[in-house]
């Protein structure tokens, strides 16, 4: 099922959202939805937060190729083991932040640990667009937005725009 996703500034996405203590069925459902409404958008990642759950879980897919497999990702109370001092910059964007988009520098690679969706604790490293990803995906879960990273005037002005938008969305 395709779930609204909440769209900047909305309370609940600058939230902590408190670890999973079980994989349930329910919260298999809630990955799934979240990977249906993800690729619908279409985005390469979301965290429970945007689709208005506080949960400590995130989906991505960075395969970009049309012709390669896709690979999705569950990850639950996913945790930053390691990042390299190497940094990379991308142009990041945000479903909750639609059609907006800023340079934010992060560490190039990270070593990741998580429970997929059966529970099983999972560890690897990324590289990359999955790494920026992941890191963005997991800020989510710490009450933290890409636009965070930037300077106080672009943060105000991508807020406005945002703001203006909801309006807009509220009258249609």
């Amino acid at each position: 099922m395709i779930r609204p996703i909440l769209i900047h500034p909305d309370p609940r996405l600058k939230k902590v959202c408190p670890p999973v203590s079980d994989v349930t069925d329910d919260l298999r459902v809630l990955a799934d939805d979240m990977l249906e409404t993800m690729y619908d958008a279409p985005g390469i990642g979301l965290a429970a937060p945007q689709v208005g759950m506080m949960t400590r879980m995130i989906v991505l897919d960075c395969v970009k190729d049309g012709a390669a497999e896709p690979r999705p990702l569950v990850m639950v109370n996913p945790r930053i083991l390691s990042a390299s001092d190497e940094r990379n910059v991308y142009e990041e964007g945000c479903l909750s932040i639609p059609e907006q988009y800023a340079d934010v520098e992060r560490p190039a690679e990270v070593e990741v640990e998580w429970l997929d969706r059966n529970g099983n604790l999972q560890r690897e490293g990324f590289g990359g667009l999955w790494a920026t990803c992941v890191q963005h995906e997991i800020d989510h879960l710490d009450g933290k937005l890409f636009i965070d990273y930037l300077k106080p005037m672009k943060r105000q002005m991508i807020t406005r725009k945002m703001v203006k938008l909801k309006k807009e969305m509220a009258r249609a």
